[in-house]
């Protein structure tokens, strides 16, 4: 009994070192973002936007509100900013007018290809640091969480 509570406390222990570094890591990310955000002229809730918008097309406000986690005042001011800049352009939905679609505009794909190739840059400088063996173990290890993510989330969807 007494192995099995060490060995609890010991992948417990684990947990919290892989949850600690993975939340610093998620944090220099963030910071990391922000100043490519930055670099373009955008905020990154507006690259959060962005990047949905360009595998979506066209979304409801509450749509992209759900996916982001913000209210939907939060958003529609995102999106107000961004509709300024020409990036978006919104729509009223012919059925129920309280509904507003938002797709991007053409000028969006211009911005869309800019922030891509900044992000190639700016990643391929910090991964150029690393050694080859240092990249295949974070590909390897970031593949692993990926998967433990994907079970837990398998297994949320069949209950």
């Amino acid at each position: 009994m007494e192995n099995l509570e060490e060995s609890l406390s010991e992948n417990l222990s684990e947990s919290a070192r892989v949850a600690k570094i993975f939340h610093e890591v998620m944090m220099l990310f963030r910071q990391n973002m922000t100043k490519v955000f930055e670099d373009i002229g955008i905020t990154a809730h507006q690259g959060m936007v962005m990047g949905i918008l360009s595998r979506e097309k066209t979304l409801k406000i509450t749509e992209l509100s759900a996916r982001l986690n913000l209210s939907n005042s939060t958003v529609s001011g995102i999106i107000d900013r961004l509709e300024k800049q020409g990036i978006v352009e919104r729509n009223r939905s012919e059925e129920d007018k309280r509904v507003v679609h938002v797709s991007v505009s053409p000028k969006f794909r211009e911005h869309h290809q800019f922030f891509h190739k900044r992000m190639d840059e700016n990643f391929a400088s910090i991964l150029n640091k690393g050694t080859p063996e240092e990249l295949k173990k974070i590909y390897e290890g970031l593949e692993t969480l990926k998967k433990l993510l994907s079970i837990r989330d398998e297994k949320k969807a069949q209950e």
